[in-house]
């Protein structure tokens, strides 16, 4: 990566936000030839050991690995640390159920889950042999916009200027809110619960899932035996599970699986919580500004698909951008437009789906159960329907 001391820089890009949607878009547009400035802190030191797992784990689609393999990372990733899901198990809370297999819908996997540290090093040595990329150690504090062009100024003094600015920091974007495209923020009163276990039984790359009194709780396979938590709980009941000791935690879960994997032993020192919200911005764009992942938009976790959501984003931008017209610039209004017009109905879609299905699965009425129950065993008995809802995840 090249390197600078000017007071003043242009790029083509800014990108605001070092997670991994924010990586895998500044490498995208790199690859596609653009300059791109990236502000975001060093990666953290990843997990050391063969057990030691991130507790941040995602599920990512064939549309994430597709977006990873088109930039060269995918072959990157440490095999060792990902794991296919072929088959996934979804339990109500009154005997309904529903199993999705990838053999059955002709599909190779039904998702891929990897840590976080695996996927990030895979983007960090990427970006590091990047020449289109300066990755810059600062935090933006101004952002003016003109016809011409974005300028940010940083927290060390100097001032980029660019194009396009590319707001992927989080769900408390600074870019979303200096941009004005603040937009709906409605609280789950939910903490998302994450932790890693060793399972005695093999998991046979099975995904499981139960809703039970309006909570989810969901195990991912890892390799070796390993399976992953994340517990969507009501605040007061989440901030209990964050406090016991992980021994009774996994006791706990063990209940919901019924001697499926056997006793779990935990591998994480302490579970880890985050708040759960739906939230979308205003906009996806505005004068020379684009925002991608959880700065545009979060969702219920329950389908895993937050992650893959933003990395659609990623893609969609790059798309729109490398279709550009020869007189357009990649800030171009309408190019922005484009990108914001082909991430419309995807974002929600899901965002719809994942609301609807938590206010079903959290309300307490007969009625309710009912429906949920049978309408997952209806569903298990339509393998059309569920083709068609492996095909939507897949992405």
């Amino acid at each position: 990566m090249s390197q600078t001391q000017t007071s003043s820089q242009t790029h083509d890009v800014v990108v605001v936000g070092g997670g991994l949607v924010g990586k895998a878009a500044a490498l995208l547009l790199s690859q596609a030839r653009l300059s791109v400035a990236l502000l975001a802190q060093p990666a953290a030191a990843a997990p050391v050991g063969s057990d030691t797992w991130d507790a941040r784990i995602y599920s990512l689609s064939s549309s994430s690995q597709v977006l990873f393999e088109r930039m060269r990372v995918w072959q990157a990733v440490d095999p060792a640390r990902i794991n296919p899901v072929y088959d996934m198990e979804v339990f109500g809370d009154e005997r309904g159920s529903l199993h999705f297999s990838a053999y059955q819908a002709a599909v190779p996997q039904l998702a891929w889950i990897a840590e976080s540290s695996n996927l990030e090093r895979a983007l960090d040595a990427a970006l590091r042999f990047s020449p289109q990329v300066q990755w810059l150690d600062a935090r933006a504090e101004a952002l003016e916009v003109d016809a011409a062009a974005a300028s940010v100024r940083l927290s060390d003094g100097k001032t980029l200027r660019a194009a396009l600015v590319v707001g992927a920091d989080g769900a408390h974007s600074w870019v979303r809110s200096t941009a004005g495209l603040d937009g709906s923020v409605r609280p789950y009163e939910q903490l998302g619960v994450v932790c890693n276990f060793c399972a005695e039984r093999p998991h046979r790359d099975t995904a499981f899932q139960w809703f039970h009194d309006g909570e989810i709780i969901a195990l991912l396979p890892l390799p070796g035996q390993h399976v992953s938590l994340v517990w969507s709980a009501a605040n007061d009941h989440a901030r209990h599970l964050l406090a016991i000791d992980p021994k009774e935690l996994a006791q706990r879960i063990e209940t919901f699986a019924h001697g499926e994997l056997g006793r779990l032993t935990p591998v994480s020192a302490r579970a880890q919580g985050f708040p759960l919200v739906l939230a979308q911005a205003r906009r996806l764009i505005a004068q020379r500004v684009a925002l991608v992942g959880d700065a545009a938009h979060v969702v219920h976790p329950l389908a895993g698909q937050g992650m893959n959501l933003g990395l659609r984003d990623v893609a969609a931008l790059g798309d729109a951008i490398a279709g550009r017209e020869s007189f357009r610039d990649c800030g171009d209004a309408a190019v922005l437009r484009r990108y914001e017009r082909a991430r419309k109905e995807d974002i929600g879609s899901m965002a719809f789906t994942t609301d609807g299905l938590h206010k079903l699965f959290s309300t307490s009425s007969p009625l309710a159960k009912f429906v949920r129950n049978a309408g997952l065993d209806s569903v298990n008995m339509l393998p059309f329907v569920k083709k068609f809802l492996i095909g939507r995840a897949l992405g």
